[in-house]
């Protein structure tokens, strides 16, 4: 059975369907006839959903992304250029937050629109595990300052991390510069059978961070954390990472206490041309 349904009084057999696919599984014979998946098409398949949206008059649907739930692009959203730069400029990493927790409904908004992030063959595969609960979140934190102290201790050369002693003088005196009490601690995971793990599990790490902005939310990613789960087993299971998962990313989610008004400049982008 074809995965695909042709609604033959909006369709204009204007082949773009067939264009569009990326697996080359839908054909249309001439100009008369109506698109259809090449036999065995349906085994290789990769339900990107581009045969859905580029159709411009809604004529097809997909059994695993049916038309009803793709809503049409609204032209009244569509952002400019200039739009666009000053909102991808204008993300900053927070890393103070508002003493307030974060509501499940929020983050669960983020996680869903995060789901929208590309990934290897449309395989997606990523998982998430949250965590909102204050004493558990500082553990983790406090995990990470005793493998940065067991570090120090076992080396005391300058073979670490130049920031590792503040970091645990810092912590010692009272003051949490690890996961900055964030009040939730997400992280994203994909298993070893996704070789483009680590790649999806950043972009949909991305696409959260970007989402949270117009939220009032902060993010950050928490680069000390994810130095210790891929050193520590046993925090890795403490958190709820899968044991098979190897690829993973930990992100601070938050309200951001500051407030931004200029757009920090970046260094000049090195470009070689072929």
């Amino acid at each position: 059975m074809s995965l695909i349904t042709i609604d033959q009084t909006k369709c204009r057999k204007d082949g773009l369907c067939a264009k569009e696919c990326p697996m080359a599984i839908i054909r249309q014979w001439n100009k008369e006839s109506l698109p259809e998946f090449i036999p065995g098409g349906e085994m290789i398949c990769i339900q990107c959903g581009h045969c859905v949206a580029v159709c411009p008059h809604g004529a097809l649907s997909h059994s695993g992304i049916p038309l009803e739930q793709c809503p049409p692009v609204r032209k009244g959203l569509l952002i400019n250029e200039e739009q666009a730069v000053q909102f991808l400029r204008s993300r900053r990493s927070v890393r103070f937050f508002e003493n307030r927790p974060l509501e499940r409904e929020t983050i669960q908004k983020l996680i869903e629109i995060a789901r929208y992030a590309p990934t290897a063959s449309n395989s997606q595969m990523v998982e998430w595990q949250v965590m909102t609960d204050e004493k558990k979140i500082h553990e983790v934190a406090e995990a990470a300052v005793e493998w940065m102290r067991a570090i120090l201790q076992k080396d005391p050369q300058p073979a670490y991390a130049p920031y590792m002693p503040m970091i645990v003088a810092v912590w010692d005196a009272g003051i949490d510069v690890v996961l900055r009490k964030a009040p939730a601690l997400i992280i994203a995971s994909a298993p070893k059978e996704d070789a483009n793990g680590l790649v999806d599990v950043t972009l949909a790490l991305s696409y959260l961070e970007l989402a949270a902005v117009p939220m009032g939310l902060g993010t950050c990613w928490a680069g000390l954390i994810q130095g210790v789960l891929l050193s520590s087993p046993n925090l890795k299971k403490k958190v709820g990472i899968p044991e098979n998962h190897p690829h993973h990313y930990p992100m601070m989610l938050g309200y951001a206490k500051p407030k931004y008004f200029r757009l920090p400049e970046r260094r000049a982008p090195k470009i070689t041309w072929r």
